[in-house]
């Protein structure tokens, strides 16, 4: 699939996009209760709001999105809400999986797999196994997904390595960490969006961005439209990304 610019990014150069956003998908139940509706009717049309952003990053040519799905501190919703969440989950997956063989695109998902349910892990198993040599968009989806516990992970690995003798302690670097992270192989995030106003990081690949762009909106996810991707992207393009450096003055 060759990649297209809309006439919103137009005047923003091509290298000048991101190339993974990370995406902070709140407000699904303030929008679901501003319409009178129970929260599992906002979750649903929040997934209608996944599938536009996916296909349309995937047809911006991005690189990765990570979608933040279900956190390891969601387990502490009512559990019809939790049951909801996964019985979504594995529906988005079943008909999703012929958009992503169609369009290129390779899933991957994070977090651990422990208290998933089986059916969840299953779907999940099999649309990564099938998109395994897709070399387009990289869907991420962090699902029961936390940023300490996965560096926690790491530094275990990373230990188990050192015991065996299959590491040295002092060649302990950024590099070995970032390969025993969840996200091993994928790029990180050049713009981590957050929908719904919320000015918190909530736990969510840490690591990650340490130098990515910020952005808050204040559109619950559920109405967060193609446009308000392109209005990201826009406003990224616009940004100076130093990573600590002063950059010289603009000719």
């Amino acid at each position: 699939m060759h990649p297209h610019h809309p006439a919103a990014l137009a005047d923003i150069p091509r290298d000048r996009w991101p190339r993974h956003i990370a995406f902070i998908m709140d407000g699904n139940g303030r929008w679901a209760q501003a319409r009178g509706l129970p929260r599992v009717a906002g979750h649903r049309e929040g997934v209608e709001t996944v599938r536009k952003i996916v296909t349309e990053s995937a047809r911006l040519g991005l690189d990765a999105i990570t979608l933040y799905s279900f956190s390891s501190e969601n387990w502490k919703r009512p559990a019809e809400e939790i049951a909801a969440l996964m019985a979504l989950c594995a529906e988005f997956l079943r008909i999703e999986r012929a958009t992503m063989l169609r369009e290129n695109i390779r899933f991957r998902r994070i977090g651990r797999r422990e208290g998933l349910p089986p059916e969840v892990l299953a779907e999940l198993d099999e649309t990564e196994r099938v998109t395994a040599e897709h070399t387009g968009l990289t869907l991420c989806l962090a699902l029961n997904y936390g940023s300490r516990t996965e560096i926690a992970d790491a530094a275990r690995a990373l230990a188990f390595e050192v015991a065996t003798g299959r590491l040295a302690a002092e060649d302990i670097d950024e590099s070995a960490i970032a390969r025993c992270l969840y996200t091993a192989g994928i790029s990180d995030p050049d713009l981590l969006v957050r929908t719904a106003g919320e000015m918190r990081i909530s736990n969510y690949l840490l690591w990650q961005i340490s130098y990515a762009e910020l952005e808050v909106t204040d559109v619950l996810w559920p109405d967060c439209s193609v446009d308000e991707l392109h209005g990201g992207i826009r406003e990224f393009g616009r940004r100076e990304r130093r990573y600590g450096a002063v950059l010289p003055p603009r000719s």
